[in-house]
């Protein structure tokens, strides 16, 4: 039997996470379930998500997101909340081709569950504060952090210091740390904006998920609970700032221009969001006693809905390569352990960033060569049993090496 090494008696935790978003939140909730301890600074105040109204704003879980979230004991705070996607439906423009994915095809399993973003938050937080191995400190700000042989030291705006034996990175696509760090990364813009809001609708959505490519972009219609679905409108960039700014009536009178009919009549509840769209990568995901994760080592295009899921799964395996090292006695911010968990997701993230960039390209543009490959290419598919599974595999995140907990299993 491996016992656990005491963590030494200068040390506040073994793992210090900068940022305490959905990525840093279930990475310290996977290592307290293994007895790791962690210490999370999050720049904002958590009573804000705990008392968050609907912002309009909603994630997709991919079916493996969920088997972890189960594993850690978080998804029984979000499944009432959340609606599951049972079916895919993908067209282009005006096309009479489409593809359409039925989650009885591969098994009774939805292919993810669409959940509001304060549903969330709440769950993460609620579950990091009722494990007593992980230290939040919010609101807290970092004024510097120290890396060095022997570990890490942060400094935090009103004074206090915490040390431990390994930093992680999940400060998001901006990375504080990464830049201090001097990894490199390797990006660019799509000029295309996100549009992001939730609409209310007459009739049932019937939990099928409608990705619609249109020259500008995709725009995604995702199932919420009750008559209700989040939009994913990615529009040029010159064009966003007009649409931003129309009134209600005129931004749902262009929104359901978009539809169709056949939700009947809609109504555009909540705000609506705007960001501009790009592709951006960190050349590693590891540097001395620091490890990036989420979108401080990647950032990609909401073509497929799995920027989230990507950054679980670097934490699902951040937290199995770490809780290994912890069962062998290793140091938490050992080299190897971290290049380990580097070489394990770099081959996934760069496949997933390949796709998501090569489908903005194909579809984004209205070449009429091009259109009809695009169109052979969506009836072809639907005849191809094997290779429509194969996709229906990578909706539902379970293709690759995966980690334990996404797998369904514990640490």
């Amino acid at each position: 039997m491996n016992a656990s090494p005491t963590r030494p008696a200068d040390r506040d935790a073994d793992v210090l996470i900068v940022g305490g978003g959905l990525v840093g939140g279930v990475l310290a909730c996977a290592l307290a379930s293994a007895g790791i301890t962690s210490a999370v600074i999050e720049r904002d105040d958590p009573a804000r998500h705990l008392e968050a109204a609907f912002d309009g704003r909603a994630f997709a879980t991919a079916h493996a997101t969920r088997r972890m979230l189960e594993a850690l004991g978080l998804w029984r705070r979000i499944a009432d909340e959340a609606s599951p996607i049972l079916d895919i439906r993908v067209s282009e423009g005006g096309s009479p081709f489409f593809l359409h994915f039925a989650h009885g095809e591969g098994g009774d399993q939805p292919f993810g569950h669409m959940v509001e973003a304060r549903h969330m938050r709440r769950a993460i937080h609620a579950g990091m504060a009722e494990r007593p191995t992980i230290r939040l400190l919010a609101p807290a700000r970092l004024v510097s952090l120290a890396r060095h042989a022997g570990g890490v030291e942060a400094e935090l705006a009103d004074g206090r210091r915490v040390r431990a034996a390994l930093a992680v990175a999940a400060d998001g696509r901006g990375s504080r740390l990464r830049g201090e760090a001097g990894i490199r990364v390797t990006g660019w813009p799509y000029g295309q904006h996100g549009i992001v809001c939730t609409v209310a609708h007459e009739r049932p959505h019937g939990n099928v998920a409608h990705e619609h490519f249109l020259p500008s972009g995709p725009f995604a219609i995702l199932p919420l609970t009750g008559n209700r679905c989040s939009l994913v409108w990615t529009e040029r960039s010159d064009l966003a700032p007009h649409l931003m700014g129309l009134s209600e009536a005129d931004f749902t009178a262009e929104v359901a221009r978009r539809i169709g009919g056949f939700l009947g009549d809609l109504e555009v509840v909540g705000p609506r969001w705007s960001h501009p769209l790009g592709l951006q990568f960190a050349e590693r995901a590891h540097d001395r006693r620091l490890v990036l994760v989420g979108d401080a080592l990647h950032a990609m295009h909401p073509i497929a809905g799995q920027g989230l899921n990507m950054g679980l799964r670097d934490a699902a395996t951040l937290a199995e390569v770490l809780v290994d090292s912890r069962r062998l006695g290793l140091d938490l911010g050992d080299g190897v352990a971290l290049a380990r968990y580097d070489r394990w997701r770099r081959f996934d993230n760069f496949m997933m960033l390949v796709a998501t960039d090569g489908l903005t390209r194909v579809f984004a543009n209205d070449i009429r060569p091009l259109k009809f490959a695009r169109d052979l290419g969506l009836a072809a598919i639907g005849r191809v049993p094997p290779l429509k599974r194969l996709i229906m595999r990578h909706h539902m995140g379970t293709l690759g090496d995966l980690p334990r907990l996404l797998r369904g299993e514990a640490l």
